[in-house]
């Protein structure tokens, strides 16, 4: 009993001295910030859709922030393989459930994107995104490896499957933003211009067919164009709230528009964060969301193992680009696309998702002997 104790002791101290702890410090205080703004904005959404307590979603958030913390912290102590394992795991799991989807997902605002499972609905589509890029970067390490792997192909098919069952839901947000990190990881690992012409090419031919075959897309890119006559109610509400903001806000809880705005807890929480705590202070926020990209990038780039180089990388541009489009959806720069805002959106999907994406990078970027490049601490 005693021996087991000393070697549970050994494997924090050990986990301790290798992680990175500027991107573990990032990481919970993103998850505290979160908090901090699911308070502000989740008696609003629980009055309108008529729940007695008025922080039911702040509990629930608080239940997926505990869950998605400990997941991560739990992901950053496994070795390389046994994360590298994990991710791809979580793609093929998501898959499965994401063509089940059809016959035993939830409907909800004409989309079919969720499972119940219990009393939570689950989004695979959430994680298939984290596990792909590990998955791709895994295949590019191999094919670097043994050039003559199809490593390539094999990626070529499990993206269309994904796009195909992505647009099957619909869900043309998420398709986008797989295709461009997908996009990213193929830069990355400095592949021939020939294959990225090829992704370029499908990815217009993709959008031009969804903007002229499937109603949703055109709908809502037509509206985002044609803003007079449609209904951007939404938006309008969103900008109302960062002109209110002003500089410092209007105080915690003293926000009026997230009583008007429907997704002001989820898509629009940042909407929520300007008009009550500022700009100045939204401005902290996107900065600690770039801090943790950043931070991840830098040690992608001291990293000597190819495979961790491209995982966290890729995995670093899928959440600067989700916090991008969630932004510019807030800022009416882009079309609605019901992204939500890594580690701040209320979510239990998302937030697993990026906390598991967190725990991965954590995991991939720890300090091992031969890890990083000489005087790298």
């Amino acid at each position: 009993m005693i021996g087991r104790s000393r070697t549970n002791r050994f494997v924090v101290l050990e986990w301790w001295r290798s992680i990175d702890r500027v991107t573990l410090g990032l990481f919970v205080a993103l998850l505290i910030f979160g908090l901090v703004l699911s308070m502000a904005a989740s008696p609003a959404a629980a009055n309108r859709l008529g729940y007695d307590n008025p922080f039911f979603f702040l509990m629930r958030q608080s239940l997926f922030v505990t869950m998605g913390f400990f997941g991560a912290i739990i992901v950053s102590m496994m070795p390389i393989n046994n994360a590298r394992r994990i991710a791809v795991l979580a793609l093929i799991g998501a898959v499965i459930v994401m063509v089940l989807l059809p016959e035993f997902g939830n409907k909800v605002k004409g989309s079919t994107r969720w499972i119940r499972i219990g009393p939570l609905s689950l989004q695979p589509s959430e994680f298939a995104k984290p596990g792909f890029v590990v998955f791709a970067a895994w295949m590019f390490s191999v094919r670097k490896k043994s050039p003559e792997f199809p490593g390539v192909a094999i990626l070529f098919i499990v993206y269309v499957l994904l796009i195909f069952l992505l647009i099957n839901q619909p869900d043309f947000g998420q398709s986008f933003l797989l295709t461009m990190i997908f996009g990213a990881v193929f830069f990355y690992a400095g592949l021939s211009l020939r294959w990225m012409v090829i992704l370029a090419g499908l990815s217009l031919v993709g959008s031009l067919a969804a903007f002229n075959f499937l109603p949703h897309v055109n709908d809502r890119i037509s509206r985002f164009l044609n803003p007079e006559g449609s209904d951007t109610y939404q938006t309008d509400k969103a900008l109302e709230a960062i002109a209110n903001g002003g500089l410092f806000g209007r105080g915690p809880g003293e926000g009026s528009i997230k009583n008007q705005l429907p997704d002001a807890h989820t898509d629009f929480i940042f909407a929520v964060a300007v008009e009550e705590f500022g700009f100045l202070l939204s401005v902290g926020l996107v900065f600690l969301l770039a801090a943790f990209v950043a931070r991840s990038f830098r040690n992608a780039l001291h990293l000597t193992d190819y495979f961790s180089q491209l995982a966290v990388a890729g995995l670093a541009t899928m959440i600067g680009l989700q916090t991008m489009i969630n932004l510019a959806v807030n800022l009416n720069i882009a079309p609605p696309k019901g992204m939500t805002l890594p580690f701040i959106s209320y979510g239990g999907s998302s937030m697993l998702a990026m906390s598991f994406s967190a725990g991965l990078i954590l995991a991939f970027s720890r300090k091992r002997p031969g890890a990083y490049g000489f005087g790298v601490v």
